[in-house]
């Protein structure tokens, strides 16, 4: 319950860093994790992770193995993270610089899961798909959660845009109703920058 609090306290706080009043469900969770190389080391970096909501289920399906990367702005929210999963490398920072940083590491996911709002999603100029672009491994995919009510908005269909201008494939889930507030999860795969 105290995950809910500070989750919905830092929404209301800033509602522009934060995408949701609540912590996303275990469907939404579940759908927002694309399928993982049943080999070797995967690398997930989970963007805007919240509390852990998706880091839980990404946790689960890895099973120990590969590196999870999640980045969180919130710093009271990445405490609670870090506290959840200490088995996660957690970068508390904007997102855009911390996946800049993690490129210069030479660091590529085999999946990256977006909970990021609108702000790092939507702008023509400075959404943060070209990096996530950039930071995909080959055959990884990116998936970017979004509430199923505002889908049909000019901003969300800017931020499906800026996925198609990133990604030769992206395709939309079906509405995933046992969440507060119904959501969608956007699948894009095959970067097209190199």
């Amino acid at each position: 319950m105290t995950e809910i609090r500070h989750f919905s306290s830092a929404f209301l706080r800033d509602p522009l860093h934060v995408a949701a009043l609540f912590p996303s469900f275990p469907p939404l969770c579940r759908q927002a994790i694309a399928p993982l190389p049943e080999t070797g080391d995967p690398v997930v970096v989970d963007l805007g992770a919240g509390t852990g909501s998706v880091t839980d289920e990404v946790q689960n399906r890895l099973q120990g193995r590969g590196r999870h990367i999640a980045i969180e702005f919130d710093e009271g929210m990445a405490a609670v993270l870090r506290e959840r999963h200490p088995e996660v490398e957690v970068i508390c920072d904007d997102a855009d610089a911390a996946v800049e940083k993690l490129l210069a590491e030479g660091v590529r996911a085999d999946l990256s899961v977006s909970g990021l709002p609108w702000l790092a999603t939507a702008p023509k100029e400075r959404s943060i798909f070209p990096l996530l672009a950039r930071l995909a491994a080959p055959g990884g995919a990116v998936t970017q959660l979004a509430h199923a009510w505002i889908r049909f908005f000019p901003t969300a269909k800017q931020v499906q845009r800026n996925l198609e201008a990133n990604f030769e494939e992206v395709v939309v889930s079906r509405t995933v109703w046992l969440n507060a507030p119904p959501a969608v999860v956007y699948v894009a795969r095959r970067p097209r920058t190199v």
